[in-house]
């Protein structure tokens, strides 16, 4: 799935420009950064046939430490934007913009365009494992949000919250060895007797390999990225939209028509999306 990045086309239609569709219907994804590879890449690989609209907000990156209403007003700029262009679905493969954001862009796009949001997987963990550790920013293990999903869906399970400093802002800038330090301080903070742990953001798939060589071998680890992306495909069937062809990928960035950052080409959901070393390179210069 790899190979030459694909972008649809720009045509005029009255006072905006929409996308031309090209596969079937057009699914925009919105986060700050390198979150939403993991759920758009599983989009990628199970319908090829979609219409990929990647929304990422470089100028505005990270969200995790910005007020809310700045978020809320981010994520909706970027959901109205979408609308303008024949976005059909939107996803928030994001755990910051589905905790502030996803209700109001329920409400502004209305009952007709399905919105799926991004909640940690800490329900099959809980049910699975006795203890259990969730991985996440240090502003999302602080939220109430976490806390009431931990009251809500962790059962009898010990589920303890585990700040891992510094790893979204290292996946973003593709710095592996700071992306190892944050995973190292991450595992020594994980309690000992921990049999799970919940990625709580979805930036940590991309570097899942990573994390499992510094747990002990029988831990289990538990993401969201292949649920939300179900969850996806399931409301897209619902719309009985006609689809076929090979989609395309396009990609905002803050807005302007580009490509993955470089960075994106270092994992293997990036590169399922047509991320490349050498393309964003050449985009850039």
């Amino acid at each position: 799935m790899g190979g030459c990045f694909l972008r649809v086309g720009w045509v005029r239609r009255g006072v905006g420009r929409a996308l031309i569709r090209v596969g079937g219907v057009i699914v925009a994804l919105i986060d700050s950064g390198l979150g939403m590879l993991p759920t758009g890449a599983w989009l990628r690989k199970l319908r090829p046939d979609l219409d990929l609209l990647l929304q990422t907000d470089p100028d505005g990156a990270p969200w995790g430490p910005k007020p809310e209403q700045w978020v809320v007003d981010r994520v909706l700029g970027a959901a109205r934007r979408a609308l303008e262009l024949g976005a059909e679905v939107i996803v928030l493969p994001c755990n910051t913009a589905s905790v502030t954001a996803l209700e109001q862009v329920r409400v502004e796009v209305g009952p007709e365009i399905p919105v799926i949001g991004t909640v940690p997987a800490i329900k099959p963990a809980a049910a699975a494992c006795r203890k259990v550790a969730v991985w996440a920013t240090a502003a999302t293990t602080a939220s109430r949000y976490q806390a009431d999903l931990i009251a809500r869906f962790g059962g009898d399970a010990e589920v303890t919250g585990v700040a891992c400093h510094g790893l979204a802002d290292a996946i973003d800038r593709g710095d592996l060895p700071a992306i190892e330090e944050a995973i190292v301080r991450a595992a020594e903070r994980t309690p000992p007797g921990t049999e799970g742990v919940v990625l709580g953001c979805t930036h940590y798939p991309l570097v899942l390999d990573a994390i499992l060589a510094a747990l002990p071998n029988e831990m289990r680890l538990f993401d969201s990225a292949e649920a939300v992306a179900a969850q996806t495909l399931r409301r897209i069937d619902a719309l009985g939209r006609p689809s076929g062809g090979a989609g395309a990928v396009t990609v905002l960035n803050s807005g302007r028509p580009g490509v993955l950052p470089s960075a994106a080409a270092a994992y293997e959901s990036g590169r399922v999306l047509g991320a490349t070393a050498f393309q964003a390179a050449d985009a850039a210069g």
